[in-house]
């Protein structure tokens, strides 16, 4: 009976243990899948990290400088409005307000009314301004507007510079990927062939330095991909900084458009900053134009009168048009002058820069030229060192070709290799500096 007890209960363990099985494995399979899932980015997520950029908020923020300058020079010709309050104390009694001769000889007359002086006197008040016309306000506002036009272009040309950055960062990676799986699969081969050497030293049949060439060999490999580590690390490293992304592997590029040649972008800021040199040189002809100001002013005096104490409070408001027209100024012809010197040296800037453009765009376009065809020459060579290291390891095995030949055949696969990789990065860089030479919106040309 104890025994058909312990069978039923082994028997319900087994069905409990059974029906909870694939939930304890999922389980336990959890927290492995946590530390080896791999968030997988695109480029356009790399694209998309730069908008958040500090970098990508600095050139934000100087156009909203530029628009904050603009607002400030057009709120010069708004009209101003001041409050104030003084206290006045004096060693002989003052006027508290003008007094007409007429009203005057009436208090000098009658001593027992309070007259309009005193020593210590409390002023409050206000004062309106309206700028009826200054010239150079004018010539500010404009210059403001180009101001804040340049600040725009310079950020549209930024955000591409930086995409162009990322997309040649991304290549480089691409590239170190492509020679780090040359160098293991070139790993894996030399370990299989020390094998086969290690059974031949055994027998005597090869000498021992043929295995110490392998072992050499293989840590050629291990201090390169080391090498391919660091430099990998500076490449992320900067993507990281840029995009606020930090990437495990290269993203996937495809060239989805092709380059628009219509003009030099860099050029498009210098031009309004060769607009807004202009601009300075009007500003400070301006100077020399006359002003003409409305003022309005009213001013309330509380104060005791000096011949008898009693308290006296006046009221005085004035309006009138202000005329300041400028005659001689040495100084202002002298900055005329200088301003005329800043539009020289800005137009000579944007002629410096055109040539080099210029200069630049057409290395560039024969590069990218020469580059598409060694692309086309390397893959087509290293299909043949492969169908050559193919034949050199059936040539070594029968013991017909001694294992410095053979090494020079791996070597040459990996060299190959190598320039095949390093070459389709130079295209992408090329690619982008044309790019953005030309104004050309990156995201229209890499997918």
């Amino acid at each position: 009976m104890k025994e058909d007890e312990n069978m039923i209960n082994n028997f319900k363990r087994t069905i409990w243990f059974k029906r909870f099985l694939p939930w304890i494995f999922l389980l336990l399979m959890l927290p492995v899948k946590a530390k080896t899932e791999e968030t997988h980015y695109a480029i356009k997520d790399l694209f998309d990290g730069l908008d958040t950029s500090p970098y990508t908020i600095q050139d934000s923020l100087m156009i909203d400088k530029a628009d904050t300058q603009k607002k400030v020079a057009i709120g010069k010709l708004a009209p101003a409005v001041d409050l104030f309050t003084s206290f006045n104390s004096t060693t002989e009694p003052t006027g508290m307000v003008p007094v007409p001769p007429d009203n005057l000889l009436a208090m000098v007359q009658n001593p027992s009314n309070a007259q309009p002086f005193s020593k210590n006197i409390f002023r409050m008040g206000g004062s309106f301004s309206v700028p009826l016309f200054i010239m150079p306000v004018y010539s500010t506002i404009k210059k403001a507007k180009l101001m804040a036009q340049t600040a725009t272009l310079k950020k549209e040309i930024n955000d591409q510079k930086n995409r162009a950055l990322v997309v040649g960062l991304n290549a480089n990676l691409q590239y170190m990927a492509a020679m780090d799986a040359a160098l293991e699969q070139k790993y894996s081969s030399l370990l299989k062939t020390k094998e086969i050497i290690e059974i031949k030293v055994n027998e005597n049949r090869v000498s021992k330095s043929a295995l110490l060439k392998i072992e050499a060999g293989l840590n050629d490999i291990k201090l390169l991909k080391s090498n391919i580590e660091l430099n990998r690390s500076v490449a992320k490293a900067e993507i990281l900084k840029l995009t606020g992304i930090n990437i495990v592997n290269p993203v996937d590029m495809t060239q989805t458009g092709s380059l628009k040649k219509d003009s030099f972008a860099p050029l498009k800021p210098l031009q309004n900053k060769i607009a807004t040199e202009q601009k300075n040189v009007r500003i400070e002809k301006d100077k020399l134009y006359p002003k003409l100001v409305l003022l309005v002013n009213y001013n309330h005096s509380m104060a005791k009168s000096y011949n008898n104490d009693i308290g006296v409070q006046e009221n005085f408001a004035s309006i009138g048009v202000v005329l300041n027209m400028p005659l001689f100024r040495l100084d202002q012809y002298y900055k005329i002058k200088l301003a005329k010197i800043d539009y020289k040296i800005s137009q000579n800037d944007m002629a410096k820069l055109k040539v080099d453009l210029k200069s630049q765009a057409a290395k560039l376009n024969v590069d990218l030229e020469t580059i598409s065809k060694q692309i086309v020459l390397y893959q087509s060579s290293l299909e043949q060192k492969e169908e050559l290291l193919g034949i050199a390891k059936a040539s070594y095995d029968v013991n017909r070709m001694t294992i410095e030949d053979y090494l020079k055949y791996e070597d040459d696969v990996l060299m190959e290799t190598a320039k095949l990789f390093k070459t389709k990065a130079k295209k992408w860089q090329t690619l982008m500096q044309l790019a953005v030479i030309y104004g050309n919106n990156i995201e229209d040309i890499v997918k």
